[in-house]
């Protein structure tokens, strides 16, 4: 028959702080290691966006023989920003179209690793997302 008043073995205090301790110091040496994959992770955004503006840009050209300079004409929304409590990093824009060409444009507005340079891509007609800037 057991004693209900008989103590578990257990962690104390000191060794759980020594735990989290040594997480702390581990994590400190990996993030500088992780950080190109969370700037990788986060600029598929501008892809895929990009890629969604070429595709709307090759409809309108082949309903009307010319890209256009208007999101509205494209019938694309482009996702509200962090600034704007939204959910995207990048701010979209269409830097030129006529009747052959066009580019787009998306350009970071956070900085993924404070290194103070903001990462950029462009799209053209060719449908391929480029890194212009890369952060």
């Amino acid at each position: 028959m057991k004693r209900r008043d008989q103590k578990i073995p257990g962690i104390n205090l000191q060794e759980m702080l020594i735990v989290l301790a040594i997480i702390g110091i581990l994590l400190l040496l990996a993030l500088p290691n992780l950080m190109p994959l969370i700037t990788k992770a986060k600029s598929v955004e501008a892809q895929v966006q990009l890629k969604a503006i070429y595709n709307a840009q090759s409809t309108y050209r082949y309903m009307y023989s010319k890209y256009s300079t208007d999101f509205n004409e494209l019938d694309f929304e482009a996702p509200k920003t962090i600034k704007e409590n939204g959910t995207s990093n990048y701010i979209y824009q269409i830097l030129s179209a006529d009747n052959a060409a066009f580019k787009a444009r998306a350009e970071a507005i956070t900085d993924f690793d404070g290194d103070g340079v903001l990462n950029v891509w462009e799209i053209d007609e060719t449908g391929t997302p480029k890194q212009t800037v890369k952060d």
